[in-house]
């Protein structure tokens, strides 16, 4: 049975949104008019031309980390209390706070209905539950335990969500200094120090050195401050276009694995996401192989995801995992060590787990400390400037005092 989408005016004249199921959409109109109101559009869920998935009339079709997450462990709860997987993504979609989380587990609901499988009904809405997602979900119809998987799914989805929110959460205060402290400084240099050393150009007293720094910095940002910032969007607009293209994306990527820090928390993050998906999906009965390729679709940076298909590829000639993410020199080497650990005992799903806990508590306790020290060292910076323009004023002061006490 499909599900339409339906626009219509209820009793009081207001616009009413929805998704229904019925054999046609004349059904859906009488089903409205039935409960007194008036359909104004009807429309079914269909195909993208050939691009895969389906459109939805209603806006996008893509999910929200906590969406995904919620809608998981909705699912593997009423799976796991004996509810058919129809009836457990019509009660999902009734639960959804979000029309468009509605109108997606309706349409889902529906292909379920023709007779699709829950990961093949999932695969037409790949922005909304990406390949990963998918592949887990298939494992488990595979093997029978559908709502274990999910459980599981649930878990190391709101776990990443928790990870990503905690980080932005940090780095509000470090923010709000950084820009308060350009804008601060900006209001200084163009419109106070110039008021403040005017009264030192009609004399024929040589300045400080620090005063004349601070003077060059002020007539500089009041007079050409317009172009640095023209100049600053119109080279980060280019980047970002740049970064468009494959070859140039994955050289820039290449060099931010190299930098000092910046590349080290690059390569623990992608690790932890690896291991924690490796864990998932080895769990849930993917070969190793195939959980390889998935993986990599998760991992951010475009030269580690390289090598972890280059791995899955080494791997499948008969080569160790460990061994092959080894030699790409990309990874921690507890990580290695760990599932090579796990490769010896037999255990490699249970290893990737802990070496995925372990380097999510090393990503967060590394990004705490930096974002603590952030906070500080923005206000040292700001209080450096401040204190360099008091100087530059009252250094002269100084030597007028004491000029005239000569």
């Amino acid at each position: 049975m499909p599900a339409f989408e339906y626009r219509s005016l209820d009793h009081r004249g207001k616009v009413k949104k929805g998704t229904a199921e019925a054999d046609s959409a004349r059904q859906v109109r009488q089903q409205l008019r039935d409960k007194g109101w008036v359909p104004l559009e009807v429309v079914e869920t269909r195909d993208r031309g050939g691009q895969g998935g389906l459109r939805l009339s209603g806006g996008s079709n893509k999910l929200k980390g906590a969406e995904q997450a919620l809608v998981t462990r909705q699912l593997a709860t009423l799976l796991k209390s004996g509810l058919p997987v129809e009836q457990a993504l019509s009660a999902v979609a009734k639960q959804a706070a979000n029309p468009r989380v509605e109108r997606i587990m309706m349409a889902v609901r529906a292909k379920v209905l023709e007779g699709f499988s829950l990961a093949r009904a999932l695969a037409e809405f790949p922005r909304a539950f990406p390949e990963m997602y998918r592949a887990t979900v298939a494992a488990g119809e595979q093997s029978g335990h559908l709502e274990q998987v999910l459980e599981q799914l649930a878990d190391y989805l709101e776990t990443r969500h928790d990870t990503g929110r905690s980080v932005s959460q940090a780095m509000i205060y470090p923010a709000f200094i950084m820009v308060f402290s350009m804008v601060l400084i900006g209001f200084l240099m163009t419109f106070v120090v110039p008021k403040m050393v005017a009264v030192f150009e009609n004399r024929d007293q040589k300045l400080p050195a620090i005063t004349e720094v601070v003077i060059w910095l002020s007539d500089f940002s009041r007079d050409w401050g317009w172009l640095v910032v023209l100049v600053v969007i119109g080279a980060i607009t280019l980047f970002a276009r740049a970064l468009r293209e494959p070859g140039f994306r994955l050289r820039v990527h290449r060099r931010l694995v190299n930098i000092p820090l910046v590349g080290t928390m690059l390569r623990a993050s992608d690790a932890a996401r690896l291991a924690s998906t490796l864990g998932i999906l080895g769990r849930s009965g993917v070969p190793l192989v195939d959980a390889l390729f998935i993986a990599a679709q998760v991992v951010g940076n475009l030269a580690i995801r390289e090598a972890v298909k280059n791995a899955a590829a080494r791997v499948r000639e008969g080569g160790n995992l460990s061994r092959a993410l080894d030699k790409s020199g990309f990874f921690p080497p507890m990580l290695v060590q760990m599932i090579a650990s796990g490769e010896t005992s037999g255990e490699l799903d249970h290893m990737l787990t802990r070496a995925a806990d372990y380097q999510e508590r090393e990503l967060n306790s590394t990004v705490s400390t930096l974002v603590g020290l952030l906070g500080p060292i923005m206000l040292l910076v700001m209080a450096g400037f401040v204190i360099m323009i008091v100087l530059a004023v009252m250094l002269p002061i100084m030597q007028m005092n004491n000029f005239m006490a000569g």
